[in-house]
């Protein structure tokens, strides 16, 4: 790197350390403080009925305060990662920066704590004095041998989990990665010799890690600075190094490497060297964890052991090592059993967990944060990425299980099961409330066609189709293409084997698709030829048609494009006397809950009678996830106050659907404030028909809505399932460019479900 973008960077890093607030953290209430109801139960008097029953059961306190999903970050900055010993103060930005990871991959919240104090013994007395505040410990950038001292006398004392996370959490993530690359290079732990340097307290637990694993101890081979680690070595020594002391007369790093099937490195640049490579085992495993420059660079290795599999702690590599893969989940999992320690059972349940989680299909969320690299399990892919969404559900379930087998859960789960679907809802904003249509698309087995099959978002939601539903996908697309990205992509399903395909070139179906499309449109100016075009060409018109000749039940088109250009072909084919489009509904999920949209795209300027189809229809598919329609005709007009523009339309929607009896709450014509705040609209209309929220707003434009719906999503973090195109029997559905491969997924449950199943 250059001096001048060196500099850019340190700035860059200042300004976003500095700006718009100083720090990484801020601290914000949970509960309302908004007038004197509050502060009673906040503090006095309410606040001792709360005290009382902790009083009572210490237990409580997981009930009635922020105790159980809190963690305290610990370190007197003797040993930062990178800088060494500069002190408690200075370490205050690494310490707020580990907090922020906990809040990001796993809701947990932190304080960093900074101590002046380099005395381990009283170290341990203050850290164990701050037991009362928080559900677990953090110990960071302590230096060795402190750090064991530290952590052993807390763990001794406390009665809540102690987890150095330099020494366990990166001997958790090794393991993990060992165990991939063992499997990739066809070893066996009980068979190899290791190779470390960096007697430090990482490089210890790694090692403890390895041996739990299935390492035999007298393979293992510790150098640090002074050379190899032996019998009757007197320099620089200590009972952790001393464990793994070889009886040899061999002193060096040179002496010892021969054979070496993995070489793990956590001391400093230049320490590894290319003959030294040569001389390990064949398909050697070369874990380089010095930050920032590793023992030996990559492609150094790589030029003299091409077939090596290699890890570094960078991440501008493949392989990073990095804790922010354990941390956060372990200490998730132990928070929520109410575990009193991290044991031996709950770490390897963590490394199994994450090594088998990069065994499986690569996640299309990690696949977005990580556009462009390669994410096959394999040599250069042998952990997951941090921004995997799934680490949260699969490595601290993983956790908690072990510590109830273990008997150190004080607040054991029921239900793991369903645990599991609460921290993917955590993770994944859309999981719990698909939850009733997933459900409900379970208890049948339909067939839906996806129009771009090649699109990789499809791709990745057919993988996730096969894997958690019943659901058969179709996808147009090309043979040769679709087993191309499939492989490319790391996905394990093929064409023709897992999902069936229609292949737009040549397909033998061609001449039955092309005269049922002229059928269905020669009095509309489509001539033969022009069918014929149209079914080489157009994708949505082709999947279209499988659904009126019965070869698929339901179809999802838009990935790319208009959506009244789809919608077009949509309806010139499955349109029909019961089947006309009624208007787009989203679902935007906010922060606190769910919110409906319509009509977003179909109608630019809807009749009235349009407008209260819309309605009708959202009150409908609303319920298949489990919620009790509340709906507000939104316009510019506020009950009756403006005779022009959409208010007029808006009264007589409103007209129309009171002509018949409804199974739903409905008003209007209202703003939007006054539809979402039930004070404001009690004030403005004191008998309106309407109880708290809306949770639909239909509006009079196509443009009001979509504008909205784009506004929630931009600027609110709204996360958009849908749109559900409603009038067509759920027979075809027209998602936006937009869309992620989950979105997708989402929609395929939506177009899973029969009709019968929502009215």
């Amino acid at each position: 790197m250059s001096d001048t973008a060196q500099e850019s960077l340190r700035q860059a890093a200042l300004f976003y350390h500095e700006n718009p607030k100083p720090g990484k953290l801020e601290i914000r209430a949970t509960k309302p403080l908004a007038n004197g109801r509050d502060l009673s139960r906040a503090y006095s008097p309410g606040v001792a009925e709360a005290c009382l029953e902790i009083k009572a059961d210490p237990a409580n306190a997981a009930r009635y305060t922020a105790r159980g999903n809190l963690v305290a970050v610990v370190s007197n900055g003797t040993a930062v990662l990178g800088l060494g010993n500069i002190g408690p103060l200075a370490s205050k930005p690494v310490m707020e920066g580990k907090a922020v990871l906990f809040k990001k991959f796993a809701d947990i919240d932190c304080f960093d704590i900074e101590l002046a104090e380099n005395d381990p013994v009283k170290l341990a007395e203050i850290v164990c004095a701050l037991e009362p505040t928080f559900g677990a410990i953090n110990l960071e950038d302590i230096k060795a041998p402190d750090c064991f001292i530290v952590e052993k006398i807390c763990r001794e004392r406390m009665n809540i989990p102690v987890f150095h996370d330099d020494q366990h959490g990166t001997a958790i993530v090794v393991g993990a990665a060992a165990t991939n690359a063992l499997f990739v290079a066809e070893k066996a732990w009980e068979d190899i010799k290791i190779v470390s340097t960096g007697g430090g307290a990482a490089g210890i637990a790694c090692l403890n890690m390895l041996v739990k694993l299935g390492v035999k101890r007298e393979n293992i081979w510790l150098c640090d600075i002074h050379g190899l680690v032996y019998e009757g070595r007197a320099e620089d020594m200590n009972p952790q190094k001393a464990a793994f002391a070889q009886k040899t007369d061999l002193r060096t790093l040179d002496d010892v490497i021969e054979g070496a099937d993995l070489f793990l490195g956590l001391s400093g640049p230049g320490v590894l060297t290319p003959d030294q490579v040569t001389r390990m085992a064949a398909r050697p495993i070369i874990f380089a964890l010095a930050n920032p420059t590793p023992e030996i660079m990559p492609d150094v290795a790589r030029a003299v052991s091409p077939d090596a599999i290699i890890a570094t702690g960078r991440s501008d590599f493949p392989n990073q090592v990095n804790n922010v893969l354990c941390f956060p989940f372990i200490f998730r999992g132990a928070l929520d059993v109410g575990a009193t320690e991290i044991n031996d059972e709950m770490q390897i349940a963590c490394v199994e967990g994450i090594a088998a989680l990069a065994r499986a299909t690569t996640s299309a969320e990690a696949a977005a944060a990580y556009h462009g690299e390669q994410m096959t399990f394999g040599a250069d892919y042998l952990i997951p990425k941090p921004f995997d969404p799934r680490l949260s559900a699969v490595v601290s379930s993983a956790v908690a299980k072990a510590a109830m087998e273990t008997g150190v859960a004080t607040r054991p789960l029921t239900d793991l099961k369903a645990y599991k679907d609460k921290l993917n809802a955590s993770v994944f904003k859309s999981a719990l409330l698909m939850r009733p249509v997933f459900e409900a698309a379970a208890t049948a087995s339909r067939r839906i066609v996806f129009a771009e099959g090649e699109d990789e978002r499809v791709l990745r939601a057919a993988q996730a189709i096969l894997e958690d539903t019943t659901e058969h996908p179709i996808l147009i697309g090309r043979p040769e293409v679709l087993e191309a990205r499939c492989e490319r992509l790391g996905l394990t399903i093929r064409p023709g084997r897992d999902f069936h395909i229609v292949n737009p070139q040549d397909d033998p179906r061609y001449r039955d698709y092309w005269e049922t499309y002229h059928r269905l449109m020669a009095r509309s100016g489509v001539t033969p030829d022009l069918a014929r075009a149209v079914m080489r060409t157009n994708l949505t018109a082709i999947a279209a048609v499988m659904v009126h000749r019965d070869e698929a039940d339901s179809m999802i088109c838009g990935t790319f494009g208009e959506y009244r250009w789809h919608l077009n072909y949509v309806t010139q084919v499955l349109g029909d006397v019961r089947h006309q489009p009624h208007g787009a509904l989203s679902m935007m999920i906010l922060e606190d809950g769910p919110l409906f949209i319509a009509d977003t795209q179909v109608w630019i300027e809807p009749t009235p009678e349009q407008i209260a189809e819309a309605a009708i229809g959202a009150a409908r598919h609303v319920r298949r996830f489990g919620l009790e329609p509340k709906i507000a005709l939104c316009s510019r007009s506020q009950f009756g106050n403006q005779a022009d523009g959409s208010g007029p339309r808006i009264r007589r929607a409103l007209a129309i659907l009171d002509s018949a009896p409804r199974d739903f709450v409905y008003e209007g014509e209202m703003h939007v404030d006054a539809a979402l705040d039930p004070e404001l609209r009690a004030r403005l209309l004191p008998d309106n028909r309407m109880d708290g929220a809306a949770n639909v707003l239909v509006f009079a434009e196509a443009d009001a809505a979509s504008g909205v719906r784009n506004i929630l999503k931009v600027k609110a973090g709204g996360l958009e399932v849908g749109p559900i195109l409603m009038g067509m029997g759920n027979r075809a559905h027209i998602v936006t460019p937009s869309i992620t491969s989950r979105g997708l997924l989402n929609m395929s449950a939506i177009a899973g479900t029969p009709v019968a199943h929502y009215g």
